[in-house]
């Protein structure tokens, strides 16, 4: 463990020194031209993704090496941000089969989630859930899929999220969760809702994101107000002023492969009747592709789509009753 720990910060160190000072990634072609809020620490935001999708962490696939080094340095960045382990520790691990009988995590494969919260300052016992899967493809034919955009970008949104409501309490407790095993049919994100579940969590909200950062057009998806129409007026509010083309959509049945609403982890919550919001951009040509890095990423499109995530998020922490009444039914 003190090895991994060690590659990890030597990880770090080593790219925090360029990460401000790249100028190959893609610009800000497609961005708003609309002041900043400036919420969001950009140069950390940026150097996240960059060692998240750096070659040492081999594309994070579940249960390798490099997703252990993955969740050694987001365990550190859950630190950094001030956040509280959910249970005794962050790390929540989940079987990846299930099997007859009672068998021993050591028996099986396991995925691991790591889990973290901020008590909220009004209702402490009402739960939002932000979630972003931090495993990949990990290597294929000797390539390796470093997932900059998927989701390498989610995960470092998500703790610029837990490093602001650290700094500014929310109303209610906010949980963040990085996830394991979405590419292996959501695993990680039913693991996590049974077990919040089991502990009696009151859980009235899921934010998920995945691929945040890789739009040429500017454009930042919100799924979920089709299942919970209460939540369309509040991101109207804040699509009308968001540096981003914040749209609406992508949740509709009839939509068939355009309906995303169970293609990401949201559908473990939606499953369980548990409203969600779902951040993401449409697929694009570095999808699931070894081209996927920070060098393909648009770096002025992902800063203002952070910034655009926390304010809705902010938004839905202060107008958290009225949309958590009733759920719409399909």
């Amino acid at each position: 463990m003190k090895k991994l720990l060690l590659a990890v910060a030597l990880l770090a160190s080593g790219i925090a020194a360029s990460a401000v000072q790249d100028s190959s990634r893609k610009d800000d072609k497609g961005a708003s031209a609309r002041p900043s809020s400036k919420v969001v620490n950009a140069e950390q935001l940026l150097e996240d993704v960059r060692i998240l999708s750096a070659d040492a962490m081999e594309g994070r696939a579940t249960g390798t090496p490099g997703a252990a080094m993955a969740r050694a340095f987001i365990k550190k960045r859950f630190g950094d941000a001030g956040l509280s382990p959910l249970g005794a520790s962050f790390e929540s691990a989940f079987r990846l089969s299930i099997g007859k009988g009672e068998k021993s995590l050591k028996d099986e494969p396991t995925g691991v989630n790591l889990v973290g919260y901020v008590p909220g300052k009004s209702h402490p016992a009402r739960f939002i859930v932000v979630t972003a899967h931090y495993d990949h493809l990990g290597v294929k034919r000797g390539q390796i899929y470093n997932g900059a955009d998927d989701n390498a970008s989610g995960v470092a949104a998500l703790l610029q999220l837990a490093a602001h409501f650290n700094r500014e309490r929310p109303n209610n407790s906010i949980i963040f969760a990085a996830l394991d095993a979405e590419e292996i049919n959501l695993v990680g994100a039913f693991a996590l809702v049974a077990q919040l579940k089991a502990e009696k969590r009151d859980l009235v909200l899921n934010v998920n994101l995945d691929m945040v950062s890789h739009s040429d057009r500017g454009e930042l998806y919100a799924a979920g107000s089709h299942h919970t129409p209460k939540l369309r007026p509040l991101l109207e509010q804040v699509a009308a002023r968001a540096p981003v083309k914040l749209l609406i959509g992508h949740d509709r049945p009839e939509q068939a492969q355009d309906d995303w609403t169970k293609q990401s982890d949201q559908y473990a919550f939606h499953g369980a009747g548990i409203p969600f919001v779902y951040f993401g951009v449409e697929n694009h040509k570095d999808y699931h592709k070894p081209s996927d890095d920070i060098e393909t990423i648009t770096t002025g499109f992902f800063v203002h789509a952070a910034e655009t995530i926390l304010d809705v998020v902010k938004t839905l922490d202060a107008n958290l009753q009225p949309i958590s009444n009733k759920k719409r039914s399909d």
